[in-house]
């Protein structure tokens, strides 16, 4: 059974929201009663749609709003959030989820302009949005909650995804920090951290390029690499979108009112 919160009259702000774990986590919220507020890049509107749909569909009553702007454009955050009609208001929750998991190479061969690329869209664009929503928090002395989207690899390092890796790392040292900073302003914010999470488009694309990349870890066949992943994981299977959603909503929730500074792991027990 899934479990649900009571999240009516809140309104959320999901980025990333057209890929998948940003569209399981709307859907989430949606169901709950949620105000959305759905945003990534404007060359992945069709992907946006389809998370609008979803919502609708899965709660006829949900209210849906579409936004499109690049985390890593400056000013394009607080332009986009301006634009959110005023009967919405400012999002009071806030699932920092756009990513750019960077190409999968060992660090002595990995493109420094990449890594840049990375770290941009990560750390800097987390940080972006993470300010655009507080200073509206602020101005209304409002509180809320923020999840920022770690992984497992900033934890434990991964194998070609030196950059990823890193900017996960540096995440969660961010989401630690903004939490001792905010506590004084009812603002709590926390972290979860993935593992294999499948199926989906970042599964098949890291099963691939780890396949292709030149690693004593994994094979070159990608049915292979699959295997040898799963393997890793205590609970043997990979974790669905939809798990993760649940911690998601679980820490955006008053059930989590004091729980702030943390990061979760969503992993199948891989430590």
């Amino acid at each position: 059974m899934t479990v649900t919160h009571d999240f009516g009259g809140r309104v959320a702000l999901v980025t990333g929201a057209g890929g998948d774990i940003g569209r399981a986590v709307a859907v989430r919220l949606a169901r709950s009663g949620a105000t959305v507020v759905l945003a990534d890049l404007a060359s992945r509107s069709d992907a946006v749609e389809d998370t609008a749909r979803r919502c609708r569909e899965d709660r006829t009553s949900a209210r849906v709003h579409v936004v499109a702007f690049d985390v890593t454009s400056a000013g394009a955050v607080d332009a986009a959030l301006a634009e959110v009609p005023s009967d919405i208001g400012p999002p009071d929750l806030l699932f920092n989820n756009a990513g750019y998991q960077g190409r999968f190479l060992p660090v002595g061969e990995y493109p420094v302009e990449d890594a840049a690329r990375v770290m941009a869209v990560n750390v800097v664009g987390v940080l972006d949005v993470m300010q655009a929503v507080v200073r509206r928090l602020r101005a209304e002395g409002r509180g809320g909650a923020v999840v920022n989207t770690a992984s497992m690899a900033g934890v434990g390092g991964a194998a070609n995804m030196p950059a990823y890796a890193a900017s996960k790392a540096a995440v969660i040292g961010l989401t630690k920090a903004a939490a001792l900073d905010l506590a004084p302003h009812g603002i709590r914010v926390n972290a979860v951290s993935p593992a294999f999470i499948g199926p989906g488009e970042m599964w098949d694309r890291q099963v691939a390029e780890q396949a292709a990349a030149p690693s004593q870890y994994y094979a070159d066949d990608p049915a292979t690499v699959e295997q040898q992943m799963i393997g890793q994981v205590p609970l043997r299977r990979v974790g669905s979108v939809d798990e993760v959603a649940g911690v998601v909503a679980w820490l955006l929730s008053e059930d989590a009112s004091y729980v702030t500074g943390e990061n979760i792991l969503v992993t199948g027990g891989i430590r």
